[in-house]
């Protein structure tokens, strides 16, 4: 293997990929897991899990899944625990965990805020922080959240979300000011409009769909495997100098 092929070999980590049934979270778990590493995902739906495991172990990669609703902050620590029971502590950790309710102002309510920041905003901290004196303990490691348009812009509807990704873009500052001296990175994926569960709506509208690819610089919506090569870069060696960024994923929808 040459020195470069090196860097963005991930033969011995072990990553904790958190909202790894289905989107965003599946598709880097698979990426993860064909760089080498060894991959829990962990989802609150078990039937999903299981198939998205299995995909991981057809294509020969190591995979196991643990199903969990990341609903309690306090539980974080029973989470980090039960994900290093087949491989050894995450020393990887990817938030891919989400929620968009996309309620209108008017329509969010106490409970509908709070279920938001919590899944996107307070479980990545308290995970994260659950994992981190094992990847201490190994050396160093790497955290990737996962960030969004609406970290930088507003949408319709999307007042609590909004909210909860632009704390996503400063929580990532803020574990990277923490934890980069202890050799863990933490960087934020932003990506544009993909075609997932949450996007649903979106996609489910070819007229909107063509608006929204009209304004990226490429000129078409994301594909998942876009994200391959970024999820991998950032979980890498090759990434060891980057923390505290936010990078978008979007074709160019930020630049215009």
């Amino acid at each position: 293997m040459s020195a470069i092929a090196h860097l963005f070999d991930l033969t011995g980590r072990v990553a904790l990929v958190t909202g790894g049934s289905s989107g965003i979270g599946r598709r880097m778990g698979q990426a993860l897991a064909a760089a080498g590493a060894s991959v829990v995902l962990v989802a609150r739906r078990a039937a999903q899990l299981s198939d998205a495991v299995a995909a991981i172990k057809a294509e020969g990669g190591a995979a196991a899944g643990l199903a969990r609703d990341l609903a309690d902050p306090a539980e974080m620590e029973e989470v980090a625990a039960a994900a290093a029971a087949d491989f050894g502590p995450p020393d990887i950790l990817v938030n891919a965990a989400g929620i968009n309710l996309r309620e209108a102002p008017e329509d969010i309510t106490p409970e509908s805020w709070q279920r938001t920041l919590t899944l996107n905003l307070t479980i990545p901290f308290f995970l994260a922080r659950a994992c981190v004196p094992g990847m201490q303990a190994k050396g160093g490691g790497r955290i990737v959240n996962i960030a969004s348009l609406q970290s930088e812009r507003a949408m319709p509807n999307g007042m609590a979300y909004g909210a909860s990704k632009g704390g996503v873009a400063q929580l990532t500052r803020a574990m990277a000011e923490a934890w980069s001296g202890a050799g863990i990175t933490a960087n934020a994926v932003a990506p544009g409009f993909f075609p997932t569960e949450l996007t649903g709506p979106v996609f489910e509208d070819a007229e909107r769909a063509a608006v929204l690819a009209a304004q990226t610089a490429i000129g078409r919506n994301g594909r998942l495997e876009d994200l391959d090569g970024i999820t991998v870069f950032l979980a890498s060696a090759g990434a060891a100098y980057i923390t505290g960024q936010v990078i978008y994923v979007d074709g160019g929808f930020t630049a215009k």
